[in-house]
């Protein structure tokens, strides 16, 4: 994964994680490619291995760790939480946050537990296996202090799945419509909390929809690929409980003209400050 400001790199097989716990991908045969890749984020403080093949993390969730307000000693539930990009970031943007991650594919489950220790957090970031349809006795409703998620991105109506399992479940809805991802946040993060999702811009109106009556102090940051473009993305705050109005955020411009990414998207992907001011 390459992001701006951070080295993307082919790697060796690590022998050993930072705990000594051993990795989940199959040992080194000579001739055989190593079908894992292992790259930099926030300028190199935290690292993550991925599939080079299907699903593979993006800048997404690194923007979404940005842009959660939790402070020390805080926790944070990730619904969704893939290799654990979103989740390690966000341990490392925030010293002693408690980050605990939802997924449903096993193999996705073991990969980011596995990178938590690559990164030596795993006292911060556990990720457990989960569906958000079904009860999860080990996660207490109301329990966070924010909750956050980066949910698939494409109607089951209107998505051609791709043929690669892993990629179709994180960018298709499936039995868990929007609808249910953003029931189950609010569930979970306790009054006065804050959930945090980014998503197509075009879903907003939906998102505001579903949140109608029950969240309050909303955010909405636009992600503008370029100056004068539309905006693609879109990263939404709220609060459980609150009837605060609506606020729209200036937002932030990813590309300059030639491609090259402007000053304040790079200082943000390099671990600096939350672009949402509170």
């Amino acid at each position: 994964m390459i992001v701006p400001g951070v080295c993307s790199k082919r790697q060796a097989r690590e022998t050993a994680l930072s705990d000594g716990a051993q990795p989940i991908d199959p040992p080194v045969v000579p001739g055989v490619a190593d079908p894992f890749s292992e790259d930099l984020l926030l300028g190199g403080k935290a690292r993550l291995r991925q599939p080079l093949d299907g699903y593979r993390a993006a800048i997404d969730p690194v923007l979404l760790a940005a842009s959660v307000s939790a402070t020390p000693g805080q926790r944070v539930l990730e619904a969704g939480t893939g290799h654990g990009a979103a989740a390690i970031c966000l341990a490392r943007r925030v010293a002693d946050c408690s980050v605990t991650g939802i997924e449903i594919q096993p193999d996705l489950v073991r990969l980011a537990n596995d990178n938590a220790r690559l990164n030596g957090l795993a006292g911060s970031v556990q990720v457990m296996i989960g569906d958000l349809v079904r009860p999860l006795p080990r996660v207490a409703a109301g329990g966070f202090d924010h909750v956050m998620a980066n949910p698939p991105y494409l109607e089951a109506a209107r998505a051609d799945p791709s043929p690669e399992a892993a990629r179709a479940v994180a960018n298709v809805e499936g039995e868990a419509g929007l609808d249910v991802w953003l029931s189950f946040m609010l569930c979970m993060v306790r009054p006065k909390g804050t959930i945090t999702l980014i998503h197509r811009a075009d879903r907003l109106d939906d998102i505001l929809t579903l949140l109608a009556g029950q969240a309050g102090e909303l955010t909405v940051f636009p992600i503008w690929p370029k100056q004068g473009r539309a905006a693609k993305r879109i990263i939404v705050r709220a609060r459980k409980g609150i009837r605060t109005p609506m606020s729209l955020s200036p937002g932030l411009v990813m590309h300059e003209e030639d491609g090259a990414y402007t000053a304040a998207a790079d200082e943000i992907l390099r671990g600096g400050p939350n672009p949402i001011r509170t």
